[in-house]
Order: structure tokens, then sequence, then C-alpha cells
């Protein structure tokens, strides 16, 4: 007779192919991921009727949104003042005054805003403003 209590063993899980698998998985979705940082203002521009301009590559775009917020070609400013905004348009512009600047204010944007940024390009010698509108439907 075997009195002996039989011995159970414990099973084992080999854990360490599904760890190489979880960390496969999350180089590929890293690596494989792009992050994109946009920083564009959400700007509901008003509305007109007139003919589409041809966007030209070197132009200074104030885009102006709700808040009173100012972007430059898409770059965000760090406040609204003033200076701060002549800084950055002196930065994408250049020595170049005779480029055209584009005002893309949204519909809601205060009118201090807007003149803001006209008085900005007034004092550094921008003469060919413009600003950006959206094409109407019309009802027929």
């Amino acid at each position: 007779m075997n009195l002996r209590s039989q011995r159970v063993d414990d099973p084992d899980v080999n854990l360490t192919p599904l760890i190489d698998v979880v960390f496969l998985l999350l180089i590929f979705f890293m690596v494989s991921t792009t992050f994109d940082k946009e920083s564009e203002l959400s700007i509901e521009l008003p509305k007109a009727d007139g003919a589409l301009l041809e966007k030209n590559s070197l132009q200074v775009e104030v885009s102006i949104d709700a808040q009173g917020s100012y972007a430059i070609n898409s770059e965000r400013i760090i406040n609204t003042q003033i200076d701060t905004l002549k800084a950055a348009i002196v930065k994408v512009a250049g020595d170049k005054r005779d480029i055209p600047m584009i005002i893309s204010a949204d519909g809601k944007a205060s009118h201090q805003s807007v003149v803001a940024a006209m008085d900005a390009a007034r004092q550094l010698g921008f003469s060919r403003l413009t600003f950006a509108t959206r094409l109407s439907k019309k009802d027929n």
C-alpha cells in the first residue's frame, strides 16, 4: 500500500513570450504613429462675394480667432500685445515689406483685435493688406 500523498505540481506559465510580443507591439505602434502638434486657430471667416486669389508662397498670414488670439502663418504667438505681434511678423517677413499680408479674422473676433493687426502692419511698413473671407452661397 502506498501511503505517500501524491505531489501535485503547480502548472508553470512561461510569460516571457507574452512580454516579448507586448513589447514588439508597443514598439510597432510607437514607430508607426505620427505625432502632429497642430496649433491652428479655429476661425469662422465672414462671408463675402468676390474672386479667389492664388496663395502666394511669400506672404504673411495673420489669423485672429474669436477670443482675439493671434497666429502668424499658423504659429500661435504667446500673447495679444502689439509688440509681440510685430516681433512675430518681423520674424516671418524679415526685411521684406512688399509681400502681401493676409488678415484672417474670425467673424466674431473683436474689432480691436483686427485694428491692432492692421496697426502693427502699418507700423512695420506693410502696404499690401488683404482680408480673408469665405464665399457666400448664393440662393438660387
